[in-house]
């Protein structure tokens, strides 16, 4: 008998098809052996691929594992936005409760306007600290840049946990665009104990209806520079909101990010923060989706 899996390719924080962050989709994954599940990601090449299962508790609607063509890897946001996409182009309900390595998170659908958006939401990820010493001088030298192009009042940090990263802000969007990292470099400065990823970011953009534009460099993982990460944005929402730059006036908090142009893959993230008392108690991501195409494997 044939074991047939469906394939969606799907582009995240965009409603235009080939443009953000594109993803892999893969349903009814529960038919596939452990191995060919690696070996489909590597396959299909074009990114991350997230693989949905059914829930195997109550405290979760779905599962979903998620891979790189080299590895699995805990949770990725824009293959999360890419699952909850295919499912309202099938007419399937939201998934309120997706499970993955890294625990629970709450997802959904926002009907809008503009079309639907949706959404994850997360525990607030940790900033670790300074990004200080040799190693920023080291990090300005790989990416192009000198000491007079950062902005002075957003200190180099580190963020988050398993998927860290540095932070990295310039004064402007004009300099955002002439970076021309020795990614070389910045690999060796990963294997070294930096972080495996670099986010330049700046709140002065260049780019119109956002509050801040980024780019971001992930060459030790074979990622030469990501067009838009969900992830990396809520790791500024929490260092923006540290130094006081996020308004603080209401419950709900956030501002819009802007990422993937200078690649072409222009992508938009819109970031919440929901407080408990002075404490920020969960970090929204939100984004559209574009299904570019859909396709079938067998296995025998």
């Amino acid at each position: 008998m044939t074991r047939r899996v469906r394939i969606f390719q799907v582009d995240a924080f965009t409603s235009q098809v080939f443009a953000g962050n594109p993803a892999s989709v893969v349903l009814d994954a529960e038919r596939l052996e452990e191995q060919e599940l690696q070996a489909i990601s590597r396959e299909l090449r074009g990114g991350d691929t997230a693989f949905v299962l059914p829930a195997d508790a109550p405290d979760h609607d779905l599962r979903v594992r998620f891979f790189t063509p080299r590895a699995e890897t805990a949770f990725v946001g824009h293959a999360t936005i890419a699952v909850q996409a295919v499912r309202a182009a099938l007419g399937l309900p939201p998934c309120h409760r997706q499970k993955q390595r890294n625990g629970i998170f709450a997802t959904g659908r926002l009907e809008g306007a503009q079309g639907p958006r949706y959404f994850f939401s997360q525990p607030p990820p940790p900033l670790q600290g300074p990004f200080a010493g040799t190693k920023i001088d080291a990090l300005l030298a790989a990416l192009g840049l000198v000491a007079a192009d950062l902005d002075p009042l957003c200190p180099a940090i580190i963020a988050g946990e398993r998927g860290a990263r540095a932070l990295i802000a310039v004064r402007d969007g004009a300099i955002l665009a002439r970076l021309h990292p020795d990614l070389a470099r910045l690999a060796a400065l990963s294997a070294d104990g930096c972080p495996p990823g670099f986010f330049i970011y700046t709140r002065s953009p260049a780019v119109p209806d956002c509050d801040t534009e980024a780019r971001m460099f992930c060459p030790a993982i074979g990622i030469d520079e990501d067009p838009v990460s969900g992830n990396a944005h809520a790791l500024l929402a929490m260092h923006l909101h540290s130094l006081g730059f996020v308004p603080q006036r209401q419950e709900r908090m956030g501002f819009t990010g802007r990422q993937g142009h200078h690649l072409g893959r222009p992508g938009a993230v819109n970031v919440l923060m929901h407080r408990a008392g002075t404490a920020i108690s969960s970090v929204q991501i939100e984004g559209s989706a574009a299904i570019a195409f859909e396709a079938s494997i067998g296995f025998s």
